[in-house]
């Protein structure tokens, strides 16, 4: 698969994989700096990790929604990768 493809698949992805990655970031964050820093109760932190691990989606869809911004978060990197080109062999012309 050549670099144009790569581009055309990751920019064919990154915009469902945009919001739930930035959901599950930001409310990771602010767990653990309200838990930490700010010293908010236990309420704060249920609602927190109720947004962050998927439960609100129930208990069959909750594995998927995990699994799914594993692989989303996975995919991106890989492809971000390749399209930087850090490890394309550099030929001396």
């Amino acid at each position: 698969m050549d670099i144009k493809n790569i581009r055309k698949l990751h920019r064919k992805i990154a915009p469902f994989i945009f919001l739930p990655l930035l959901l599950t970031a930001l409310t990771g964050v602010s767990y653990r700096i309200g838990k930490s820093w700010l010293g908010l109760g236990d309420d704060f932190g249920e609602a927190m990790m109720f947004i962050h691990q998927g439960t609100w989606l129930g208990p069959q869809l909750r594995p998927f929604y995990v699994l799914l911004n594993a692989l989303g978060a996975i995919g991106m990197i890989i492809t971000g990768v390749i399209m930087s080109g850090l490890f394309l062999s550099r030929s001396k012309a």
